[in-house]
């Protein structure tokens, strides 16, 4: 039986550490769409025009090294700009969405363009102030040399680039369940998600 989970929010919000852990409670596969456009980014980045990169995009892509950078997060939210590549990516989406056994796609539109009858849908947020703490920490750990006040700034920048976009711009559905994540644990912020997803009908597994 197909259940769907969509998690939307900005960047750095906590919705993939949400994703991961509710896919494991309840036995769903999961998808991070957002490595799908950094997949795009990245074989933008090496030389390729970003549509072509989205039809001839394949799972191997979304293994390589490199995607994690803040350099492949910009291109990532420059190429997701482009109607044609965010069409590219839907069927992938959709289907991944409707497998069997139930799945949770975490993204910036998959509750309102993706899978807007996901049975499940929550929009997961946190202050830019705090969104660009938790980035700055794990650039520092990945060894990049980064500047706290320019990762705030690109932070509010990526928040205007995908919330002020045309097509597909990042808001929560009409009927999303909003967590804000900035003053909470994740175990805090799991608990919260997992509560939403059982009143809207899920099953936990785990």
């Amino acid at each position: 039986m197909a259940f769907t989970i969509a998690i939307d929010g900005p960047a750095a919000s906590g919705k993939g550490t949400i994703s991961r852990e509710v896919a494991r409670v309840f036995g769903c596969a999961h998808l991070d769409t957002g490595l799908l456009y950094r997949a795009v980014g990245l074989r933008m980045l090496e030389g390729e025009e970003p549509l072509e990169a989205a039809r001839a995009l394949m799972p191997a892509d979304l293994e390589k090294d490199g995607l994690r950078t803040g350099a492949v997060g910009e291109a990532a939210s420059k190429v997701a700009a482009i109607p044609e590549v965010r069409a590219a990516l839907v069927d992938f989406q959709r289907a991944f969405a409707r497998r069997d056994g139930g799945a949770v796609l975490d993204g910036r539109d998959i509750g309102t363009v993706i899978c807007p009858e996901a049975e499940a849908k929550l929009f997961v947020i946190a202050s830019p102030e705090t969104r660009a703490r938790r980035r700055f920490q794990e650039f520092v750990a990945a060894g990049e040399d980064v500047d706290y006040s320019r990762v705030l700034e690109d932070v509010r920048a990526r928040d205007a680039r995908d919330m002020g976009r045309a097509d597909a711009p990042l808001r929560p559905a009409d009927d999303a369940t909003e967590i804000d994540t900035t003053h909470l644990s994740i175990e805090e912020a799991v608990a919260a998600a997992i509560a939403a997803i059982e009143a809207a009908g899920g099953t936990r597994t785990a």
